[in-house]
């Protein structure tokens, strides 16, 4: 289509940068309130039980505006997991990189089982789960799973190697021993008794996985 010198173009009206700026804020401020409370639910109900109309009320919004966020019951759980992920790569890198590997492994698992005690660690998906398809073929979430593997697998190779840790055992199964830590419904059991506080039971719970059962 042509355009006549005497035909009045259509103007459009023009978005300032600070009110773009502003819009993207607001909908990263929803979007992380969404993942949040995507989170506690995972947490308190599993995966499978967590359902998108209960995280859409706890943030206040319809279903439909959660939808404009997340596509799929799936696509919402494993950004909570990417999350928890982030959040423990920031933890290991914050910890003093002349640090004995044990202390560094205690570290890690203290941190896990504080976040349990505090509700804010999201169950993990069983083997046959959709969320454990979702997140394999996450485009992030199985390179950051691994490199922080390596990460912590490299210090319980280190602490077996300086003989604070028992050597016989193989590393792999020591790591996904501390990742089950995470998820003990032990936890919960005994915080519902009442008799220790989180700290005490953290400590506890720390001293029976690296120190054992036996009487030294």
């Amino acid at each position: 289509m042509t355009i006549s010198p005497g035909t009045p173009q259509r103007t459009f009206p023009q978005v300032s940068p600070a009110k773009a700026s502003f819009k993207a804020h607001m909908r990263q401020v929803r979007e992380d309130a969404i993942v949040e409370a995507a989170n506690r639910l995972l947490a308190e109900k599993g995966f499978d039980l967590m359902t998108v109309d209960e995280v859409a009320a706890e943030v206040g919004i319809a279903k439909a505006s959660l939808y404009k966020h997340f596509t799929s019951k799936e696509d919402l759980a494993a950004a909570a997991m990417l999350r928890l992920l982030t959040r423990a790569q920031a933890l290991l890198a914050s910890l003093p990189a002349n640090a004995r590997p044990l202390e560094q492994l205690k570290a890690v698992l203290r941190w896990m089982l504080q976040l349990q005690l505090a509700g804010d660690m999201p169950a993990l998906p069983s083997q046959n789960s959709s969320l454990r398809l979702a997140l394999m073929a996450h485009p992030v979430f199985p390179d950051q799973l691994r490199q922080l593997g390596a990460q912590i697998g490299g210090w319980i190779a280190a602490a077996q190697q300086d003989g604070s840790l028992n050597p016989r055992l193989p590393a792999d199964v020591v790591l996904y021993i501390l990742y089950a830590r995470a998820c003990d419904p032990v936890l919960a059991f005994l915080k519902a008794g009442g008799r220790y506080g989180d700290e005490v039971l953290a400590e506890l719970v720390l001293a029976a996985c690296f120190e054992g059962l036996n009487a030294r």
